[in-house]
């Protein structure tokens, strides 16, 4: 039978687990000595519970997924038959989380010294457990010699004097494998002027390439401004993912720090129960502004393209269309680009006016043009083109039909035009 873990949602520090109650069958086997992880993911994962047992006998390696319940003040309930089995230490290459990471200097990638740390952040995901920040503040400090109880009481305050010091661990550089090997350092990736804010481009990037679970775990140690812009930085399919595992309430805060249009492009990618719940929870105006943006962003874009372009055939040469440039774009809605199509109206690459600028004469089309093309399905939407304009900064996107037909070209005016009209 499948061990169901009772594990709070809250998150540990470790200064409040070490020395809790390690329990078997209702009896007090010993104490809780340190925590053991795991560095193979983008967050350390807890893998061990370290146990200090009494009386001469041998300390314990509980397996995290043999802990039955870790109280916030440390008790471990351990699902265990009998101890023996268990008896052991930590090999050289496991990293202990007391051991190795309290109280050790914190330098930046310029080797000067940030700060001390003094707590280790631990958040519960999914029944696994993470290492999301090392703690640098004073109320950090506090807990760490024991004082916990005025570390709670200035807490709220300390946290107004922007007194809070906890970087999170996607900027701390991956240990030693060696822990033989490790100078008692925690050497982090940024630098110090960086710590206090990743830019939202970046964070997005990283977040993209974590396992759910741990995305989900930095996401949450975001404040609201920041994790805001950083949502509308992620790709559709993260949004959507990222966005089902919050609450309602949070997401709706998140949304109320963006503008409606910002607030549509995450919208849309949503089921439209959840959009709904959530449009709920905002201001009525705002919510009547984002719900006619996404049913804009849904239209198909081939109802917003153009069939003024400019094409010419694979073995037109740049003397060939510099001749008739002119002439060609005189009435064309897109002049930045030519499209290549065959005499079916298949496209088989752009070239860039620069790009053809800068060739020979005698260059064909076929030669120069990029074949690797950025295209819109006839069936896409709005949206769709909106994050194709965002990710790749073109002046103008080809649509394009079945068999590769050209359908016509949206240009990113157009687009901007429909979106400020609406916001």
């Amino acid at each position: 039978m499948a061990l169901i873990q009772s594990i709070p949602e809250a998150p540990y520090m470790l200064s409040e687990l070490i020395g809790g109650k390690a329990r078997l069958h209702g009896k007090t086997i010993g104490k809780l000595a340190d925590v053991i992880v795991s560095e193979h993911g983008k967050l350390p994962e807890v893998t061990h519970l370290l146990i200090d047992r009494p009386f001469g006998y041998k300390s314990l390696m509980i397996p995290w997924e043999k802990v039955e319940l870790l109280s916030e003040k440390g008790t471990a309930v351990l699902a265990i038959d009998a101890p023996e089995p268990f008896e052991g230490e930590p090999h050289e290459g496991q990293v202990r989380l007391r051991d190795h990471l309290l109280d050790k200097k914190v330098l930046d990638c310029d080797e000067d010294e940030v700060e001390v740390v003094y707590d280790i952040k631990l958040t519960p995901l999914n029944g696994k457990l993470y290492v999301t920040a090392v703690d640098c503040s004073r109320t950090g400090f506090l807990r760490r010699i024991g004082l916990s109880w005025l570390s709670n009481l200035i807490r709220g305050a300390a946290a107004k004097l922007n007194d809070e010091k906890a970087i999170p661990w996607t900027y701390v550089q991956p240990l030693p494998a060696d822990m033989s090997s490790f100078k008692g350092n925690v050497k982090l990736n940024v630098l110090k002027g960086k710590l206090p804010d990743m830019h939202p481009v970046d964070l997005a990037d990283i977040l993209e390439e974590l396992e759910p679970d741990q995305r989900l775990a930095i996401f949450s140690e975001l404040e609201t401004e920041h994790a805001s812009d950083t949502l509308e930085e992620i790709e559709p399919r993260v949004q959507r993912e990222l966005v089902s595992a919050l609450t309602v309430e949070r997401v709706a805060e998140l949304i109320n720090d963006m503008t409606p249009g910002q607030a549509a492009d995450i919208l849309a990618v949503l089921p439209s129960d959840d959009m709904d719940s959530i449009l709920e929870k905002i201001d009525a105006a705002d919510a009547t502004k984002i719900r006619a943006l996404i049913e804009k962003h849904e239209e198909h874009i081939v109802n917003f393209s153009t069939a003024h372009y400019i094409r010419f055939p694979p073995d037109a040469t740049v003397a060939d269309v510099t001749r008739d440039y002119r002439d060609v774009a005189r009435n064309a809605d897109v002049v930045m680009y030519i499209y290549v199509l065959d005499d079916k109206g298949t496209l088989h690459g752009v070239v860039d006016i620069k790009e053809l600028l800068q060739a020979e004469p005698t260059d064909k089309l076929e030669d120069i043009m990029v074949t690797n093309i950025v295209s819109l399905d006839e069936n896409a939407t709005v949206a769709d083109a909106s994050k194709l304009f965002a990710r790749y900064s073109f002046r103008a996107i080809p649509i394009i039909g079945e068999g590769e037909v050209m359908k016509g070209a949206i240009p990113y005016r157009d687009i901007m035009q429909l979106e400020h009209r609406f916001v």
